[in-house]
């Protein structure tokens, strides 16, 4: 689907969602800060979860498609975005050569087996003097992360195949193919203890048992509808759960548990 092309229906469970989400909220602002403008450029996002991501990145204007892993990530996304969206593996992605101007690579890479094939693919259907903009989880060996390993949130649990990456990391994994303009980390104690707490409170409603998938947890609009009280208690309080958010500005001197980078293709000019 295009900017310019009609969306289907929007249902307003998603949008509500996201309103509630302080991780979700601060996630969207960062990768459109380092997408940039992209009025009139095709653009690609790979990974929108339930699909907010993806409607509200093309309320910045341009061309965009759509794409994920799992099958109801891909459903839960049409229904945003209308029809056409992908669903993409670790083989060859579904689209030509130089296709695209930006990518946004949304909490999907750490679900790659092969994630240097992947960065080859990038390459591919990015075009020459195209930008991608990659957010990824922070390796952090934190009190945190081991607690929630302990209450069960492994990465098994999320999908991942891999913690995240350090900034050494990726840039290593992007090698010669791409150039890293700007990185940063974000979301810091504080606003990821929030997160930490409504995952578990998510799961234990829709009774998981050490159950995984491709994408981990997926919350759709039954989930929202089989718990609507427990959704309005904790509109009460997103008050509360936002200022409890801000305290990570106290921690400035800390690194984030997510890291996003924005990253040039070196590609060559093609030839006229």
């Amino acid at each position: 689907m295009t900017a310019r092309e009609t969306p289907a229906a929007v249902p307003g469970w998603p949008l509500r969602l996201f309103g509630k989400s302080v991780l979700k909220q601060r996630k969207l602002r960062e990768v459109t800060s380092l997408l940039g403008p992209v009025e009139g450029l095709d653009c690609l996002d790979l990974g929108g979860d339930n699909g907010v991501i993806s409607y509200l990145l093309r309320r910045g204007g341009g061309r965009w498609t759509s794409a994920d892993l799992d099958e109801d990530a891909v459903r839960a996304i049409g229904q945003l975005v209308g029809p056409g969206v992908h669903r993409v593996g670790d083989g060859p992605m579904p689209f030509d050569d130089d296709r695209f101007d930006r990518v946004a690579v949304v909490d999907f890479l750490e679900h790659i087996e092969d994630d240097r094939a992947f960065i080859d693919e990038l390459f591919r259907i990015v075009r020459p003097g195209g930008a991608v903009v990659c957010n990824v989880p922070h390796v952090k060996h934190s009190l945190l992360r081991r607690f929630r390993l302990a209450i069960g949130q492994t990465d098994e649990k999320h999908g991942h195949v891999r913690p995240g990456y350090t900034i050494d990391a990726l840039v290593r994994l992007l090698g010669d193919r791409f150039t890293v303009e700007s990185s940063r980390t974000y979301s810091r104690f504080f606003s990821e203890a929030i997160d930490t707490w409504l995952v578990f409170c998510v799961s234990w409603l829709k009774g998981e048992s050490g159950s995984s998938s491709r994408k981990g947890l997926l919350v759709t609009g039954q989930d929202l509808g089989a718990n609507r009280s427990m959704f309005r208690a904790y509109s009460l309080i997103y008050p509360v759960v936002w200022c409890v958010s801000q305290l990570d500005r106290l921690l400035f001197f800390t690194s984030g548990y997510m890291l996003i980078v924005r990253a040039r293709t070196n590609k060559p000019p093609r030839s006229s």
